[in-house]
């Protein structure tokens, strides 16, 4: 009935047919490419472009009878001027006018076809607008649409009408299928940009070794030991040379300890050996058993003293944090150390493992100090293998330590007692509330979201990460050194020995180590949050007795104190919130801690760790031993051995699904810089002051991009070439590792 209605209204045309309006929504090649690659002039003409609409009911004899009948053809017409309620910043809407006669009938599917030379651009919708009986018919294509040089075949859209494949209508079958065909593609051949092709491959393409040896890397997938998803196809054949996987470099290993998921550990060694804080009268003696021998062959020439005193040894020390606790947590089926890794500051800004320690308590009592062996670099036989597992012990340490403390600890729980007090002290007319509030997005949901299923007893991290049940417990214990002045950047990177003061320099410090893309970056956005906030507050608090007068701003830094971190209450770990220079470093402390420092520890989890073998959160075994039978399954098969050791399967499952949500930006993610509500306050001094810090922090951006380019950098990129981009402010949606939200909101 309805198919007869439509057909009278169109006979009643008078020739056979009548004119539809439609309108196509689209976006321009040059809105949505913004590379720097990709800048191009759009010469987009819609005169170009065409449209012909494909019959759902009638067949076309001449394709003998087994698809649709087509339309006529008819080009896009004048861009619709009037603004459309649907319109998305960028897109535009252009009208075409088609004949829909008696032999197309209702229409199933759209061919569109790009007449131009080289000009792209990105469908979204068309619509045909006041069809008899039917009213508007929508086709949703968003896809790109390459010039028709670019295909051996039609590109087609259907209507927004879902059918199972038996209730095809016959007209429509055959495009149905062949659609299919053009997406599955023949298995051959290179991608091309064009390409519309969703095929699988193994992970074959992560090497070059035309390049040579330094470019050669594993191929994941089709194998036991490597067993990995499958990728989508580019058309690379498999790499036929095998040798080790970048992450295993030692290179990579020392390059991920300034700009890896963890950056915030390392410090420059001060003695030698390394000595213990532990109390000697519980644990004994817990220096170091790292001797002179161990290392002094790898420093380049350099005695170890001369090293030392040069500002060349560095550590990533865990022994004080776990050896407290290893007795219990190895009485479980985990079986780790506690360990120690001294590095070598190269010449060219590198840093090179020199030795590791694994430690155990004593056997017969804490008091009597720690069993440790010290492992050295190896790049042969079965040594090589044993290094490669004494640097997997060093990643769970370091694993465990990321999550509970530089992650969970450093920013999420020391964040939640700031946020509580600011909305119990802090009016919203309070202009220290208009500059916090923003870092405190959501922080209370995904805090008690955490308490419920990732730290709680039982919970994932007890279950993915080594030190089980007692996670929570050994963070509160690293809690006791927790100092809030030495939560700003430059104190930590004083604190830690890797940085020393220096009026002369941009920031009042030099970095020892130069090439740190985390305190590199990181005292860029640090520098430009504080003159931000420098700016701001001094428009409100003009002297320091504006400071202490105001009752608001006294109540609230006092229940922070006393009751928000109430068992740090002791003036000695705060501010004194008397001056107005005090009122700036704590606001931008809380804002480096809500944003940048959480964004450097959080959104590369997956990205490095989504690997397990380079980030393992757990081992299964100790070192194996000259005599055992883990000794000769190492010695015959390395990666069997190393694999026995660390995370299992199921564990690796959860704990890669967990940090794959927890590195992914949402789709209305504000960035720093940004505020959701442009109207946020309507004093004109601040508007402009944060625009200018939003304009800073694009410099930065583009400064961040020019070092990852900077081949004498070589921290920047590493042996994985993986930019370190953690801190880039502004990102894209989805798992990237860049960009800085202004809070602690996953």
């Amino acid at each position: 009935m309805v198919l007869n209605k439509i057909m009278d209204t169109l006979m009643n045309n008078g020739h056979g047919g009548k004119k539809f309006i439609g309108t196509v929504v689209l976006t321009k090649n040059n809105v949505i490419d913004h590379s720097a690659l990709d800048r191009t002039v759009s010469h987009f003409s819609p005169k170009e472009v065409s449209l012909q609409l494909l019959s759902a009911v009638h067949a076309d004899p001449a394709a003998n009878g087994l698809k649709g009948k087509v339309g006529k053809e008819a080009c896009l017409e004048n861009e619709v001027t009037s603004s459309l309620p649907s319109l998305a910043p960028g897109d535009n809407a252009f009208n075409v006018t088609l004949d829909l006669d008696v032999s197309v009938g209702v229409p199933g599917a759209l061919i569109v076809t790009n007449n131009h030379a080289t000009e792209k651009f990105f469908l979204k919708t068309f619509t045909l607008k006041d069809v008899p009986d039917e009213g508007d018919i929508h086709f949703v294509c968003n896809s790109w649409i390459y010039p028709a040089t670019k295909y051996d075949y039609d590109r087609v859209f259907f209507r927004n009408k879902s059918y199972l494949p038996s209730e095809t209508p016959e007209p429509l079958r055959e495009l149905r299928e062949q659609e299919l065909v053009n997406l599955r593609g023949n298995g051959k051949g290179e991608r091309q940009e064009w390409d519309r092709v969703y095929d699988y491959a193994y992970y074959n393409d992560l090497g070059n070794p035309d390049k040579g040896q330094d470019y050669v890397r594993q191929i994941l997938g089709g194998s036991s030991d490597f067993p990995y998803p499958r990728r989508g196809r580019t058309g690379r054949p498999p790499t036929e040379t095998e040798n080790k996987s970048g992450w295993r470099t030692d290179e990579e290993f020392g390059r991920e300890m300034v700009a890896g998921v963890n950056p915030v550990v390392i410090r420059r060694l001060e003695e030698f050996p390394p000595k213990s804080t532990l109390d000697p009268k519980v644990y004994g003696d817990q220096t170091s058993k790292i001797i002179e021998d161990h290392i002094q062959s790898n420093l380049d020439g350099l005695g170890v003293f001369e090293a030392l005193n040069n500002n060349k040894l560095f550590i990533l020390d865990h022994h004080d944090s776990f050896m407290p606790y290893l007795r219990r947590i190895n009485s479980t089926l985990t079986k780790t150390y506690a360990s120690r890794t001294l590095l070598f500051l190269k010449d060219d800004g590198t840093l090179k493992p020199l030795a590791i320690e694994l430690s155990l308590p004593h056997p017969n009592g804490d008091q009597y100090g720690a069993v440790s062996k010290v492992y050295t670099p190896s790049k042969e036989g079965v040594e090589s293998a044993i290094w490669e597992l004494a640097k997997a012990y060093v990643a769970v340490n370091d694993s465990g330590y990321h999550q509970l403390i530089s992650h969970w600890l450093n920013t999420h729980a020391v964040i939640e007692p700031f946020v509580i007090a600011t909305n119990r002290q802090l009016s919203a007319l309070h202009p220290i509330h208009k500059l916090l509030q923003p870092h405190f997005r959501d922080t209370m949901n995904i805090n008690a979201l955490a308490r419920q299923t990732l730290i709680n007893a039982g919970g994932i991290l007890e279950i993915t990460v080594f030190p089980g049940k007692y996670a929570m417990e050994m963070s509160a214990v690293v809690y006791k050194n927790w100092i809030f002045p030495e939560q700003a950047l430059p104190a930590e990177l004083l604190k830690r020995g890797v940085a020393v003061e220096d009026p002369n320099s941009p920031h009042g410090l030099r970095l020892l180590i130069e090439d740190y893309p985390y305190a590199v970056d990181g005292l860029e956005i640090w520098s430009a949050i504080k003159s931000w906030v420098e700016e701001y507050c001094s428009y409100f608090y003009k002297t320091d007795d504006i400071v202490q007068k105001d009752c608001e701003l006294q109540a609230w830094w006092k229940e922070l104190r006393e009751v928000g971190h109430g068992d740090k209450k002791d003036e000695l770990w705060w501010n004194k919130m008397q001056t107005r220079e005090e009122l700036i470093d704590s606001c931008t402390i809380m804002i480096w801690i809500a944003s940048a420092l959480h964004a450097a520890v959080n959104f590369g989890q997956y990205p490095y760790a989504g690997f397990l073998p380079n980030r393992p959160t757990l081992s299964r075994r100790f070192m194996p031993e000259k005599g055992t039978p883990e000794y000769e399954e190492l010695q015959s098969d390395p990666e069997k051995g190393f694999l026995k050791t660390i995370t299992p399967l199921l564990q690796t499952l959860i704990g890669v699904s967990l940090i794959e949500v927890l590195s992914r930006h949402t789709s209305d993610e504000v960035y720093l810089g940004q505020r959701d509500t442009p109207e946020w306050t309507s004093e004109g001094h601040s508007l402009q002051a944060f625009e200018r810090f939003g304009k800073k922090l694009i410099q930065i951006e583009d400064n961040i991009m020019r070092r990852n380019n900077d081949v004498n950098l070589k921290n920047r990129v590493g042996p994985i070439k993986f930019p370190y981009t953690l801190l880039h402010p502004t990102s894209e949606k989805g798992v990237t590792a860049m960009g800085i939200p202004n809070s602690v909101s996953i």
